[in-house]
């Protein structure tokens, strides 16, 4: 998913903006809390298109010290890494001197700049922001983030440069699989391990893989896509312009993927951190697969594992439906069983139940189960059902009244579709409309 980032000095509005943009048609949003002097980014559809929205903090060149020096990192991060970059001025003010800084460094990124000079309000202040084409860029749009004037403007300038949004991997012939978790956790490690080669730098120090890496190679007839991501910070930590990035890296690399890894240390799992990006990994509907790297360092002690299963699955209630596997990337220990499982995940993920199947999975409900009322005496009927698509699997249900469907009840239906067919690792989407009956 390209990313659209706003830079600026600071004071000029672009948290503003921020809010602005990530308050329209919002689907995903991951606040980072506090000032912006850490990034802020949302996932948001306008016109069909997806792309990241990324505040930033006011950038001060040629800072050196204290918290001046680490926005300007940042900034100059996000120059590197953004598809498109909204570079905010304050439109009443006109460009300063440092905006004119500024400019030189975006111009040396070589990306599409859009200048925005804001708080230009009404018609009447238009002249203002004429100045802004005196910082020597061609795309020049004057808006109020206040009051939201001539975003939609902004919005059809953005969706002009935005890189043509490659069309989803998800052919039968190769699996696309995203291999994500903290630093360090030993993620190219596993990767060279399942090549049976040293693919991937490999290093102690956290950090090392700063970008998402792509590894075609095939096994036993099977081909697979790996992405190898940089590891997730702490939020506290994210501090420098390597690791500016690394999250929505992380998260563009699930994007494209059918499957993910999520890769944990023995000695600490189930963290914060993981928690979300698991929890990404469900919102956005793909196959999931839990791995506890180191193994070998593990206590040689009777119950360990079944020890560290229970605290794993009660760590991660949300995801009962991803298979478990204990595994060493350094001895190879469990890593023979990882391409059959990332085969089964990833075909259960585009697996579909006929509609003879599910509808007698109906008709043993409306039999045999007490269907939800809405306390009125007024009980749940179910038409009929339909599998609508895979990857993954959803399914419609035609009812006499959604409003009377609990949450319990969706849960139970649930696990009677996993019961009917193979699902392990893949997330089922349920959805309840209103029939005439």
């Amino acid at each position: 998913m390209a990313v659209v980032s706003i830079v600026g000095r600071p004071n000029v509005g672009k948290s503003s903006l921020f809010n602005r943009i990530a308050g329209r048609r919002i689907s995903i949003v991951d606040d980072l809390p506090g000032v912006t002097r850490d990034r802020i980014y949302a996932e948001v559809e306008i016109e069909g298109h997806s792309w990241y929205i990324v505040d930033t903090g006011g950038i001060l060149p040629g800072s050196k010290e204290g918290l001046e020096e680490h926005i300007t990192l940042q900034v100059r991060a996000a120059v590197e890494e953004s598809d498109v970059i909204l570079f905010m001025i304050d439109g009443r003010e006109g460009p300063t001197p440092l905006d004119h800084e500024i400019a030189q460094i975006l111009r040396e990124s070589m990306h599409p700049v859009l200048v925005v000079p804001n708080k230009i309000d009404d018609v009447v202040h238009e002249d203002l922001a004429m100045a802004a084409y005196e910082l020597g860029f061609r795309e020049v749009v004057p808006v109020s983030a206040e009051h939201g004037r001539n975003l939609d403007e902004l919005y059809e300038k953005v969706t002009r440069l935005l890189p043509p949004e490659p069309a989803p991997e998800l052919a039968e012939t190769v699996i696309p699989v995203a291999i994500v978790g903290r630093p360090n956790v030993g993620k190219s490690s596993m990767l060279n391990r399942f090549a049976g080669s040293d693919r991937v730098l490999v290093d102690e120090v956290p950090g090392t893989t700063r970008d998402t890496v792509d590894i075609m190679m095939e096994r036993d007839g099977v081909s697979y896509r790996f992405m190898d991501t940089a590891g997730l910070r702490k939020r506290s930590r994210v501090r420098s312009r390597i690791e500016y990035y690394s999250t929505l890296r992380s998260y563009e690399a699930i994007d494209r993927s059918g499957v993910a890894i999520l890769l944990m240390d023995g000695a600490e799992s189930g963290t914060e951190q993981e928690k979300r990006l698991a929890g990404h990994v469900l919102e956005k509907g793909r196959g999931l697969i839990l791995a506890v790297n180191k193994w070998d360092l593990a206590p040689r002690e009777p119950g360990v594992g079944d020890r560290m299963t229970r605290y794993i699955r009660q760590a991660f209630p949300f995801v009962s439906h991803a298979p478990l596997v204990f595994l060493s990337a350094k001895t190879g220990r469990g890593m023979e069983t990882i391409p059959a499982m990332i085969t089964e995940v990833w075909e259960n993920w585009r697996r579909r139940i006929a509609t003879g199947p599910l509808n007698r999975l109906l008709q043993d409900l409306m039999a045999f189960e007490r269907l939800p009322s809405n306390g009125a005496g007024r009980f749940l009927r179910i038409y009929y059902a339909s599998q609508v698509r895979g990857a993954p699997p959803t399914f419609v249900f035609f009812v006499n009244d959604p409003e009377i469907v609990t949450r319990a009840f969706h849960r139970h239906v649930e696990r009677q579709l996993r019961r009917l067919a193979r699902f392990d690792g893949a997330p089922l989407r349920l959805f309840w409309r209103k029939s005439g009956g």
